[in-house]
């Protein structure tokens, strides 16, 4: 070989022309790397002008080199923990399966610690106004980004409480205000007013019956609502000085409610958890904490101008479902308030009664029709008198209180105090 001479190896120790080509030879990964010293990149570099065999196999090496280091977005694909965890619960299903009817819960608060993950600490004091309806007109409150997830915590409490979990609001109940009777109160005693479905407390309702249609603290007023627990909440951080970031509990709270409703079976679906003056059964109960994690967390998200999209469509559509079956029931009790028009006619239980078709588009979509008269009405196609027709994220936001009853309708049709009645007592479904 030539141009190689003896005593001028890299390490500067005599060296036969074979010696020297095996020792370039070997460095040649090395130097693909880039890892040679500069004094061997120039021994290598000056060997390849004059061995053929080592060229090629330098360019080989480079090649290779080239693809471990393939230039990419330092973020991570956006993709690739969906694609990790189908492909783990592929191989190894769940050891405790998710029920169905606890899919939205679970996923809407997942999304909602994703979010808390990726904005920044001080972040967490970025303003978050919260809206709904109340008397017949919008309201709202000012908080931060923290404030919301104490509200999320107080009031998911309620739905812990029936479990037989920890209530996060009977803790801070050591001061002479409204969380002390939230500590006797822990399950809302006392008569409920009506039931979300329509049948008086006591009146073959399991919901109206022991230990929530009597009261056993003997105090004769509903329990503490989602306003009042967190009104209650939000002063006993402020009056301890508690400032703890809240993230660590709520996502605690959450996990642990999927956890043992996973682990109950299906005859806990059927639980009341008591809401102050009502009360849902537990499936029901947890979808709306769904619907109302999806609406926060996305108050969230505009608060800290992050992208936020809407649920799932399946998850979509058993929150509208929710809403529907309630406004029957809800529209009755307007009507004794004096804040809905009459009933028209006097329908028997399961009789075919006046109806109003909702169509609701986009994803989650679908019809429904609204009792209108009774809530043991059938409603149907057969009596329908008006239609309304909006998209499914809107009708969300309507009856979350977000938006007006006049800014929500994209379509309507047919008895005009009918389409009224219905769209405000969507938004009256609304709470803090």
């Amino acid at each position: 070989m030539t141009g190689v001479r003896h005593g001028d190896g890299p390490q500067g120790r005599p060296e036969t022309t074979e010696e020297a080509h095996a020792l370039l030879r070997s460095l040649l990964g090395a130097w693909a790397l880039s890892a040679c010293s500069a004094e061997e990149t120039a021994a290598v570099e000056e060997h390849l002008t004059e061995c053929a065999p080592c060229a090629e196999e330098a360019l080989r090496l480079r090649d290779a080199v080239g693809l471990l280091h393939h230039e990419r977005d330092l973020d991570l694909d956006p993709l690739l923990r969906s694609r990790v965890l189908d492909n783990c619960l592929g191989r190894r299903p769940a050891r405790i399966p998710v029920p169905a009817w606890a899919g939205p819960y679970d996923a809407e608060t997942a999304r909602l610690d994703a979010l808390l993950q990726d904005i920044g600490r001080a972040e967490w004091h970025a303003p978050v106004r919260l809206r709904w309806f109340a008397d017949g007109r919008p309201a709202s409150r000012s908080t931060d980004v923290s404030g919301v997830i104490g509200h999320l915590l107080a009031v998911d409490g309620l739905v812990a409480a029936a479990v037989g979990l920890d209530d996060p609001v009977v803790p801070y109940g050591e001061g002479p205000h409204a969380v002390g009777a939230l500590a006797r109160h822990p399950y809302g005693a006392g008569p409920y007013a009506r039931h979300p479905y329509g049948k008086d407390p006591g009146e073959d309702d399991p919901y109206g019956a022991e230990p929530y249609g009597n009261d056993p603290y003997g105090e004769g007023s509903p329990g503490p609502g989602p306003a009042e627990r967190t009104e209650a909440f939000w002063r006993a951080l402020e009056e301890s000085g508690d400032e703890r970031c809240l993230r660590d509990p709520w996502r605690h709270q959450a996990h642990t409610l999927v956890r043992t409703v996973s682990l109950a079976g299906r005859g806990v679906t059927e639980l009341p958890v008591p809401y102050g003056t009502y009360t849902l059964p537990l499936r029901d109960a947890l979808l709306e904490r769904a619907f109302e994690c999806w609406l926060h967390a996305d108050d969230i998200a505009s608060a800290v101008a992050y992208p936020y999209d809407p649920p799932a469509g399946p998850h979509l559509h058993e929150m509208i479902d929710l809403a529907v079956r309630l406004l029957p029931a809800a529209l009755a009790e307007r009507r004794r308030s004096g804040l809905a028009g009459p009933a028209r006619t006097l329908v028997r239980a399961g009789a075919p009664g006046r109806s109003l078709r909702l169509e609701v588009e986009g994803a989650g979509g679908g019809h429904w029709y609204v009792a209108l008269d009774s809530p043991a009405a059938l409603a149907g196609p057969e009596r329908q008198v008006a239609l309304v027709a909006l998209d499914g994220v809107e009708f969300c936001r309507l009856v979350a209180g977000h938006l007006t009853p006049e800014e929500a309708a994209a379509g309507q049709e047919g008895d005009r105090e009918a389409i009224r009645d219905v769209l405000h007592t969507a938004a009256s479904l609304s709470h803090l």
